[in-house]
């Protein structure tokens, strides 16, 4: 919202495309090529949600990963860049045609390569489909080669608009700044929000205009609403990951945001300035060209503004006494409103965002005393507000008894609530072919691999729960669907998830449909510590339970013990799961678990 909070300017959210992305997968809207729904995942509310706030939000749009049907059998998306094209631009059009949501811009593939036939053709596809006003970003990763190409193809060059570079160390490169295109870290920070985090988000902000002549940067993640032990726990610029509590954190990184964006808008442009503070640090003058003028002056040290990547180089920030000079038009500037942030590493007392007595401007001349580890902002606008929000409800574990029918017949998102799919999407079901006890299910519905973008196991798995979790009952109703090989598990004390899902340990109950069951302790189904005949078919539902106690496993089916005494060597606790053998349909109903 603006002058409320970050206020930000931009929002760019991932095209779901079915496969996984960091720390889960999102459902794409054509899962398969006859199928569009644009109901899917949770980033059509997320838009609606800020365009509430902001009318003036810029909206992006970029894949991770994209359903395996574009890929006609290969793990590339430029095979058949017209099918790819058609694919992104009916996202486009559907977030228009049901959400009346206007896309801003577009990118490629996010960190992975670039086709300069893509790009072309998606540009060209855009417009006639009379999306002109849909700028192109590429490519999403670094500097180079995308910059090298466009220098000589002329036409590359002109279909790109903006060169989007990821944690770019506040750097770019000669190539970029001779395509004078705007650039932008499009993705950046991905740090813990904790005071760290602050110190890096305030120091990329300014300097990468200073030092790399970004005009924007955007940061990886918006808020950390993921279990936290996935990869990149935290890492969002505020935290909300305990949706059965309610409880939320806003971070240090919510108001060093606030110190840039409550102060400037898109259209606003950056001042010519050397930015560089003489005793370290930096500053940046933006002014909307009708008299304001906003400068944001940072002062992070070193060790206190260590981002995630890359490495950063030391350097040295002492107190100061600075002077600036205000020439030309702002020269009759008299006064400026400031805001000031202090990161107090020492006391763990930090200053956020904190209004101060206005700096008197004499002559087009003023001086600051800086300390180390500041923000200021010195603005003309009268706007600034760090309004004030509710004390959120107390922290609280995820709940020990937690049960999951899936009888919703008009669920307001697909996906059912604290499930987090790691591979493959589960999504809420009507199951039309039963018209008893399990007409609403949970489906896992991707049956062909996607075009990944991380290593996504071979299994489709959705975990839930705590982490912290040693001892636990499972119990779920389980429907395989494939005749031939299919199968599905259920599982406790699973370890891994994101981008480190094929690594999963655990206690797994496999069944299969020819009857057959297993016991591993790995997702990927190698290490068998039990198996057997179970009698299990497909197209019948089942009721399996798996009880975790200290170092002993055991499992029932249809409520008759199957098999006990296993023991559990290799992890101590985790996530419990649900998941099928492969890329397969499987339903799954009235989900139990037990924690003590």
């Amino acid at each position: 919202m603006p002058n409320f909070g970050a206020s930000l300017h931009i929002l760019k959210v991932e095209i779901g495309g079915d496969g996984q992305s960091t720390d889960g997968t999102e459902p794409s809207h054509m899962h398969y090529e006859n199928d569009e729904n644009y109901f899917r995942g949770y980033e059509w509310w997320l838009m609606k949600e800020a365009k509430k706030r902001n009318p003036n939000i810029k909206l992006i749009g970029l894949p991770w990963a994209f359903p395996g049907w574009i890929g006609r059998g290969q793990n590339w998306p430029y095979n058949h860049p017209d099918v790819t094209a058609y694919y992104i631009v009916s996202w486009i059009l559907g977030a228009k045609q049901y959400h009346n949501l206007d896309i801003d811009y577009i990118g490629i593939w996010n960190e992975r390569s670039f086709s300069s036939k893509y790009i072309k053709l998606l540009r060209y596809t855009l417009d006639k489909q009379g999306l002109q006003r849909v700028r192109i970003i590429a490519s999403d990763n670094m500097w180079e080669p995308i910059s090298f190409f466009m220098m000589f193809d002329c036409e590359l060059h002109q279909v790109v608009d903006i060169i989007g570079a990821h944690y770019p160390g506040t750097r770019t490169v000669p190539n970029a700044l001779a395509t004078q295109k705007k650039l932008w870290a499009s993705e950046d920070y991905s740090t813990f929000n904790d005071e760290v985090g602050a110190g890096c988000w305030a120091r990329i902000l300014n300097q990468n205009y200073v030092n790399g002549n970004m005009t924007s940067t955007i940061a990886w993640n918006l808020v950390a609403s993921y279990y936290e032990d996935l990869p990149f726990g935290r890492d969002g610029l505020m935290t909300a990951q305990e949706p059965w509590s309610g409880y939320y954190a806003v971070e240090g990184p919510i108001w060093i945001t606030a110190h840039t964006t409550q102060f400037t808008h898109p259209g606003w442009h950056y001042l010519q300035v050397d930015g560089r503070l003489e005793h370290g640090g930096s500053y940046v003058a933006l002014t909307d060209g009708l008299g304001n003028l906003t400068i944001i002056i940072e002062t992070m040290t070193y060790r206190h503004s260590q981002c995630i990547r890359p490495p950063l180089l030391p350097f040295i920030v002492l107190p100061q006494k600075a002077t600036f000079y205000l020439k030309g038009s702002f020269h009759k500037v008299t006064i400026l409103k400031m805001w000031y942030t202090k990161l107090g590493f020492k006391s763990a007392n930090s200053t956020l965002f904190h209004p101060l007595p206005p700096v008197k401007v004499h002559e087009g001349m003023f001086s600051l005393n800086l300390d180390v580890d500041e923000v200021y902002t010195l603005t003309t606008l009268t706007t600034g507000r760090k309004g004030t929000y509710p004390d959120p409800p107390q922290s609280k574990p995820f709940p020990s008894n937690y049960k999951d029918d899936f009888n919703i017949r008009n669920p307001p998102f697909s996906e059912a609530p604290h499930f987090a799919d790691q591979t493959g999407v589960f999504e809420y079901f009507v199951n039309t072919s039963d018209p008893g006890d399990h007409i609403f299910t949970l489906r896992q519905v991707v049956v062909q691999r996607p075009i990944t973008w991380a290593s996504d196991a071979d299994q489709a798995i959705s975990i839930i729960g705590d982490f912290k979790w040693v001892n636990v009952s499972i119990t779920c109703d389980v429907y395989i669907e494939h005749l031939g090989n299919g199968g599905v598990f259920i599982a406790g004390r699973v370890n891994n998830g994101g981008i480190y899902v094929r690594h999963s340990k655990g206690l797994f109950f496999w069944v299969f449909a020819d009857g057959t069951y297993q016991v591993t302790g790995d997702l990927s189904g190698k290490e068998v510590l039990m198996k057997g005949m179970s009698g299990v078919r497909a197209r019948v539902w089942h009721t399996l339970t798996l009880n975790l106690k200290g170092s002993s496993a055991s499992g029932s089916l249809n409520g008759y013990p199957l098999w006990e005494n296993v023991t559990l060597s290799e992890t101590s606790h985790g996530w419990a799961a649900i998941g099928t053998r492969s890329f397969e349909f499987a339903q799954f109903d009235n989900f139990h678990i037990e924690a003590s």
